[in-house]
């Protein structure tokens, strides 16, 4: 399966003797051969993607294994080089600046060590482990011999990851202790005293039928040798690694811009994210502007209920009166359900096209809910999976009901299951399209969904509305504390003072949105600034057109290239326009 080797090296050996100049075909033989080679060194992203040659390993995180394929992305991108927007169909144009924005991200996470913090405040490599029992089919015995395999590699992989922490707290590059204050329950989460009441035994409690016994107790006795001697022992060092090293000597301060090389580390993580060349000043200004423009619209709901009291007086009246808060788990899971099947009818009216996908509404697990966000779309591992809309049932008095249509509709549909489940349907373009998520684009759409709500009649009355109004004020708050935080000096208190006052969230849920910005420098950024351009482009659209603007057809334009960076959105709906102009 794995050709890339000698056909990227032919390729890239032969760049530039040729006067040919290159076509499509030539194109998307070195993007396949790229795709190749990324399953090549990523086992798990090869097991999601249904090829079963790899499932025994877990990728290669040595120094030379990242080193050896750092080289070799380099070496793509000089490959890429010799194409252009001459030479190129639309459609392989997109194809080649997608291939470029990932070969870039992989070359520049490599350059910013990124590999020796493999942890954020609220997800690590240990929780992506323990999602290797949905990786893979079993159906056959070599495939649990192979998930056995991976189990056992799990200790070498931990010790790696470990290694790289203990050098991160050497130079200076760790996480700031303040977000860490709690992360190892995540990990004790996954430390248990019966090895088949861990989550990796769950394969080993459904053999098919047709295995004969002494296979189902061979495959099961060393399912549990696996666990009890390697998996666990490994959470286990992890576990002691964190709450007797890491954190304690974890850096005090919070901006990334002191990290090692963190100037330039941030602006490339703003641009990254962003899919722009706004600097963090640039991106700090627009925040402001924005939280000024929907704090005035906000201001309007609190007129239209006649409250006695500012915005800020009833901002504290919805975060502490029981009427706005579930009970117990089941209802907020069953108002969530609710919610998102009365947008699934809304959807014709607004989508030519519609996901084959289907999705479910879950709980976020407990291991990882107390430091987790308030919801969040899990895509399918493989095609006979569903997606699954997270919802935290944890601290059910932080979890308002006001704010649940805009998190659905954003996590949900029209947003996340929608749009990814669709981009992953687009069989006719290359891997690399189909498998690329452009957040500004991706967060954009979530929060422009979050807009659809409107024109589907979702918002019933003005709570509901305001807590739209919260969450996109919520976003706009992002631009502002997290360049804060990270470029202005801002300290973590003057950010969760920031957000109380401008935002309807829980102090649970903006302490935990803090600490998930200052851990994940920038990501936050690309929510807003891909919503304004999507519905700037729909402005335009609308103004153009006219009569002839169709909100369906508009809806197609955007979604039908898959996830693309926004000056790239921007090409295509101005074409679209012009298109729809024509007809």
């Amino acid at each position: 399966m794995y050709r890339y080797v000698l056909a990227a090296l032919l390729l890239i050996g032969s760049v530039g003797l040729s006067a040919k100049p290159y076509n499509d075909e030539s194109l998307y033989q070195l993007l396949d051969d790229i795709w190749q080679y990324e399953l090549s060194v990523s086992p798990l992203l090869a097991s999601r993607q249904g090829h079963g040659e790899s499932a025994h390993l877990l990728p290669d995180i040595s120094p030379e294994g990242l080193a050896k394929q750092n080289t070799q992305w380099r070496s793509f991108q000089k490959a890429l080089s010799n194409y252009n927007e001459e030479n190129l169909s639309t459609q392989a144009y997109i194809a080649l600046l997608m291939q470029q924005y990932r070969l870039a991200n992989y070359v520049d996470e490599y350059t910013y060590r990124a590999y020796l913090v493999p942890i954020n405040s609220e997800y690590g490599f240990h929780g992506a482990m323990a999602s290797l029992p949905n990786m893979s089919t079993f159906k056959q015995v070599e495939d649990y011999d192979a998930y056995i395999s991976r189990l056992n590699a799990l200790a070498p992989y931990f010790n790696q990851q470990i290694a790289y922490m203990q050098q991160a707290l050497e130079e200076g590059y760790t996480q700031p202790k303040v977000v860490m204050q709690g992360f190892e329950e995540s990990i004790a989460a996954y430390i248990v005293d019966d090895a088949t009441e861990s989550g990796f035994y769950a394969p080993f409690k459904r053999f098919p039928d047709y295995f004969t016994k002494a296979e189902t107790q061979r495959l099961a006795q060393q399912g549990v040798s696996a666990i009890e001697n390697r998996v666990l022992p490994a959470y286990q060092r992890f576990y002691d690694f964190m709450v007797e090293q890491y954190i304690p000597n974890a850096r005090s301060d919070i901006a990334a811009n002191n990290w090692p090389n963190g100037v330039a580390y941030y602006a490339n993580r703003a641009k990254h994210y962003t899919t722009t060349d706004m600097t963090p000043q640039d991106i700090h200004q627009l925040g402001l502007s924005e939280v000024k423009r929907i704090r005035n619209e906000m201001q309007s709901i609190v007129d239209e209920l006649q409250f006695d009291g500012d915005i800020n007086d009833f901002i504290a009246f919805l975060r502490e009166d029981p009427q706005f808060y579930a009970t117990s788990a089941e209802e907020l899971l069953k108002e969530a359900s609710f919610i998102a099947k009365k947008m699934d009818a809304k959807l014709p009216a607004l989508f030519e096209y519609l996901p084959r996908t289907p999705y479910g509404v879950a709980p976020v697990p407990d291991s990882i809910a107390p430091k987790y966000t308030t919801g969040r779309y899990i895509h399918p591992s493989r095609d006979d999976q569903p997606g699954y809309y997270w919802v935290n049932t944890y601290a059910l008095d932080k979890r308002p009901l006001y704010a649940l249509p805009a998190l659905t509709l954003h996590e949900a549909v029209p947003g996340h299951h929608l749009q990814i489940s669709l981009a992953a349907e687009l069989e006719d373009l290359p891997m690399v399209r189909r498998n690329t998520y452009i957040s500004a684009f991706g967060e954009g759409w979530g929060l422009y969904s979050e807009f659809l709500g409107i024109e589907a009649g979702i918002y019933e009355d003005p709570y509901d509305d305001f807590g739209r109004l919260s969450y996109e004020m919520w976003r706009a708050c992002r631009l502002v504390v997290d360049t804060g935080m990270h470029t202005m000096g801002w300290s973590r208190q003057q950010a969760v003072n920031y957000m109380m006052e401008n935002t309807a969230l829980s102090e649970h849920n903006v302490n935990t949105e803090i600490d998930r910005y200052i851990s994940w420098p920038a990501q936050a950024l690309s929510y807003k600034i891909g919503e304004i351009k999507i519905k700037a482009l729909r402005a335009k659209a609308e103004e153009a057109l006219g009569e002839q603007f169709d909100v369906r057809k508009f809806h197609r334009a955007v979604l039908e290239n898959g996830s693309v960076p926004l000056f790239i959105l921007e090409q295509h709906i101005n074409k679209f326009i012009e298109e729809q102009k024509a007809q």
